[in-house]
């Protein structure tokens, strides 16, 4: 190696060794990161079943006060309608009972049945049995309501809620979703009828029989009660539809047609080429 080499080797030294220090502390930094990032992870799951937790309660306390709203404004417009009406000369419109209760608009109370369904108890799980059969799913409610209507069921309730034509029952895990709120089992049902009838179309029902067979056989909660007298409340959540339209031929009130349908920004160039039988399609 000349002198001239070996200046130009000591003249890098002195940059490698800097270079070395950089990449090292840069090295550290990163692991001292990953270490917080982590722990910061570990602790976060640690508190995100509780923030679930939280937030369905808000979710669920906002629901209900939302609700009591809709019952104090829905009691303002009808008594604004029916001043209306006599101011404009209109007879009084006095819905029959019936629809009514069909409508799950007034609480009711009679006879009927009661019946619980709940989940496999923990203990009495066994490794050759599949989780997702010890558990109630949402076709098994959804058959036990179904063969109540068959039934003759004049009314029903889901859990502490009014079962009406719009309710939608919606199973998510092992939690019931219904009306924008959260349950947990046992799914209590209840339904105002004949209770021999709605017993009967309970066991000519072949979903049903088979939960029930399960439920003897898996250890699924399978609870029938009859009752003399049981109440529901009338249902509180909201009633606006974003697709029903009511026909044009169709009176709301005596002499008042039922008014047009708003069009959407995105629905009115193709509104005027519309026929009747596409408007009942929507």
């Amino acid at each position: 190696m000349t002198e001239t080499a070996g200046a130009r080797a000591r003249a890098r030294r002195p940059g490698l060794g800097r270079g070395a220090v950089a990449v090292g502390l840069v090295l550290g930094l990163s692991g001292l990161m990953f270490t917080v990032n982590a722990r910061s992870a570990g602790t976060d799951e640690s508190r995100h079943p509780q923030d679930l937790r939280e937030l369905t309660q808000k979710q669920a306390a906002t629901v209900q006060r939302l609700s009591g709203e809709v019952d104090t404004l829905r009691a303002e417009v009808e008594a604004l309608t029916a001043e209306q009406n006599t101011l404009a000369g209109r007879p009084a419109l006095t819905p029959a009972p019936g629809d009514l209760v069909a409508g799950g608009s007034v609480p009711v109370n009679g006879p009927g049945l009661v019946i619980s369904l709940d989940d496999a108890p923990v203990d009495s799980r066994r490794d050759d049995v599949r989780p997702d059969l010890l558990v109630v799913h949402q076709q098994d409610i959804q058959a036990v309501m179904n063969a109540l209507w068959a039934g003759g069921a004049e009314a029903m309730g889901l859990m502490d809620q009014r079962v009406v034509s719009t309710t939608g029952v919606q199973c998510q895990g092992n939690v019931l979703r219904l009306h924008g709120r959260m349950y947990s089992p046992p799914f209590v049902i209840t339904a105002v009828g004949d209770p021999e009838q709605l017993r009967a179309a309970l066991d000519a029902d072949e979903e049903v029989r088979t939960y029930v067979r399960q439920a003897g056989e898996l250890n699924l909660g399978w609870e029938l009660e009859e009752r003399t007298e049981v109440e529901l409340p009338a249902y509180s959540g909201a009633t606006e539809l974003g697709w029903a339209r009511v026909p044009d031929d169709v009176e709301v009130l005596p002499g008042i047609p039922a008014a047009a349908p708003a069009l959407r920004d995105e629905d009115a160039p193709a509104a005027a080429g519309r026929t009747t039988t596409e408007e009942g399609h929507l």
